[in-house]
């Protein structure tokens, strides 16, 4: 351990590791903010869920509800019962960034080691840079019929192949995929400020999309399916979909903190879930029973996605606006959901090496040349791969939980979280936690279980949750209990959260 002052580089500038601290755990974008400065309000922690909830997979997901059987007011229930299972979790997970001021990967230290919170953080990294490459493909496609309502003449080029992929597509993938690394080499300032521009245009064109679809079914709506679900079915259907639609969000819930730390108050996070949770999960309900209800009552047919409303819209000018504002809609999504985590991950994996944007450009060429295309074509890789790493997700979350709040009380000692020596609390056993691990492995393996074996099926809405549950109970039963915890903020070696 160093015991002076000394200076890094992490590839873009040179900066002063403070005494005390290992240049191999701590660079500008892992150290924990400091309090004063803070810039992340109730407003901005809205903005975000104004556009995360608004994603076009969501949409889907929901809509999709009702070709499961359920009618309007059964999913309204099932979304709201969902939102606040989330507003609990996303309070809980969002007050650990608040406190200490650090991200997802340091904050992992604490439960998992110095060493061993790599686990954790390129887990939630691997699968954020498979959904960024594929939620850039879906936002390219709408790019696609955007740019030919404006060019007719391009059409051809989304005839010709390349790599599985038309010309027209690379082109669109390849101009969202820069504008992409550029928002986000700016940092997370930059990302605050984009997430909460888009917020609002987000809202006004789906509130547009659900008054252009009551106007064209002349205000009447289909409330449910022939042949709907009633009775227990109905209830476990509703308690399936609010498990899945918590799920969902099983990612954020994890590194909620890379955006908290930045938090003015606990307040502002308490506010800004509200407004962006259960109210705005409200009116995203009534769009979705309004877009859906309204089409069938048109012509009986059930849209996918409201891709498909804007897809009808007879006026040219109007079709664009639209297209333009999902692509606003799917950028502001991807940087917030599957960019900062990966970031953040291979910043914490060669601090030396990589801040916050040099990172963020190497998860984003991987992104690339996986060629997301191909990837979301193959069922195999989506329910394999992400299926697979996404049965981690609920455990870690349930470890992290249970260490703070029940173990050590939500005491951490900051500074120790950025120290190599053997003598530190997050050092453990050459910088992993054995109880961590013991944990991790067999509620991982039962997620598994869930996800992949059809006998189980009737409960792998449920997996999250059970997950999460296995995780944190088997972590509280043998991590070590009633240990004196030091209890230090990290303001001595924290940074403004705008440097």
């Amino acid at each position: 351990m160093s015991h002076s002052a000394s200076l890094a580089d992490d590839g873009n500038h040179e900066f002063e590791v403070p005494a005390g601290v290992s240049a191999g755990l701590y660079n500008q974008d892992l150290a924990p903010s400091k309090k004063e400065g803070r810039t992340w309000s109730t407003y901005n922690i809205f903005a975000l869920w104004a556009n995360d909830v608004h994603s076009l997979g969501n949409y889907s997901f929901a809509i999709g509800l009702f070709a499961l059987g359920l009618g309007a007011w059964q999913i309204l229930a099932a979304l709201m019962f969902g939102a606040l299972f989330l507003f609990v979790l996303l309070n809980f997970s969002g007050f650990m960034g608040e406190k200490t001021g650090v991200p997802f990967p340091v904050m992992s230290r604490i439960s998992f080691g110095t060493r061993g919170a790599q686990i954790p953080a390129l887990i939630r990294g691997g699968v954020a840079i498979v959904w960024f490459g594929i939620q850039t493909y879906l936002a390219s496609m709408v790019l696609d019929v955007l740019l030919i309502a404006m060019i007719p003449s391009l059409a051809p080029l989304s005839q010709q192949i390349v790599l599985g992929l038309s010309v027209l597509g690379w082109i669109s993938f390849s101009i969202l995929w820069v504008v992409q690394v550029i928002i986000a080499c700016y940092g997370m300032e930059s990302i605050r400020k984009y997430e909460a521009f888009a917020g609002p245009v987000i809202l006004v064109t789906f509130l547009s999309l659900a008054g252009w679809m009551l106007y064209s079914s002349g205000g009447r709506l289909v409330w449910s399916q022939p042949g709907g679900l009633t009775g227990g079915a109905m209830w476990a259907q509703i308690l399936g979909a609010a498990s899945l639609w918590v799920a969902i969000y099983g990612t954020f819930v994890l590194n909620f903190c890379d955006f908290t730390r930045g938090a003015v108050s606990k307040k502002a996070i308490v506010g800004g879930n509200f407004w962006g949770i259960p109210i705005n999960m409200l009116i995203f309900g009534l769009v979705v029973v309004i877009l859906t209800g309204g089409q069938l009552s048109i012509d009986g047919t059930l849209i996918q996605s409201p891709t498909d409303i804007v897809q009808k819209i007879p006026n040219t000018f109007l079709l664009v606006v639209a297209s333009l504002a999902l692509l606003i809609l799917t950028i502001a999504v991807n940087l917030m959901a599957n960019f900062v985590a990966p970031s953040f991950a291979l910043a914490n994996l060669l601090p030396q090496y990589l801040d916050f944007r040099r990172a963020a450009v190497v998860s984003a060429i991987i992104g690339f040349v996986i060629l997301p295309w191909n990837l979301y074509n193959s069922p195999v890789v989506i329910v394999y791969f992400l299926g697979g790493l996404g049965a981690f997700l609920g455990p870690l979350f349930g470890i992290v939980m249970a260490d703070y709040w029940l173990i050590r009380k939500q005491k951490v000692d900051v500074p120790a979280l950025y120290t190599e020596d053997h003598r530190g609390p997050y050092h453990y056993v050459n910088g992993i936690n054995p109880a961590a691990i013991k944990a991790l492995v067999p509620s991982a393996l039962i997620s598994l279980l869930f996800a992949f074996l059809p006998a189980l099926q009737v409960l792998s809405q449920f997996s999250w949750f059970i997950a999460a549950g296995l995780g944190g109970l088997f972590y509280y039963l043998i991590a070590p209990k009633g240990g004196v915890y030091a209890d230090r903020d990290g303001e001595a070696i924290a940074v403004a959260t705008t440097h």
